[in-house]
């Protein structure tokens, strides 16, 4: 009889990771890539670096460029449009936003400043990134619903045979 609730108790627990496994195939999970800043210095006098943060960033995600060295100029790429540095105290930044069709890879940007060209790259991952600070505005999609709702019937269905043996055996575990 113990061998039998083992049983119950196991194809239920694999029924339950066997039904939630396309789900966490199906959604993009987080990405084993180590996200931060780098800085390459192409002035040879420690003068002028370029940092870029995040070196990787999504499809339509902000991208923070910051010119040491640099009082002002512009910033370009194919995988945002052309923006203006700005600041004081020779540390200029500029924001730019990637593109929501940039295809993934690997990109280069240029920065103008002081009549010099400064370059640095940085890589556009696919996907849209996490949806944070919506708090619980997105409604659970139908995948996600059928899911939760086979769980529920699994655990209530082993429930109600867990009561029923244990009746039938006079309350006996």
């Amino acid at each position: 009889m113990r061998a039998a609730r083992t049983l119950a108790v196991t194809a239920t627990a694999i029924a339950a990771v066997g039904l939630a496994a396309p789900l966490a195939a199906a959604t993009h999970g987080p990405s084993a890539l180590t996200v931060s800043a780098f800085q390459v210095d192409r002035g040879g006098d420690g003068s002028n670096n370029v940092t870029v943060s995040p070196s990787a960033v999504h499809q339509g995600g902000i991208l923070t460029i910051t010119a040491r060295g640099c009082a002002g100029g512009t910033v370009t790429s194919n995988a945002f449009p052309t923006v203006t540095l700005s600041g004081n105290n020779n540390v200029a930044t500029a924001t730019a936003r990637i593109h929501n069709n940039a295809t993934p890879g690997q990109y280069n940007l240029a920065v103008q400043c002081n009549g010099r060209t400064l370059t640095q790259s940085f890589r556009v991952l696919s996907g849209q990134g996490a949806q944070g600070g919506i708090g619980g505005s997105l409604a659970p999609s139908s995948t996600e619903m059928a899911v939760g709702g086979s769980l529920v019937a699994a655990a209530a269905l082993g429930g109600g045979l867990f009561i029923a043996r244990r009746r039938m055996n006079g309350g006996r575990a």
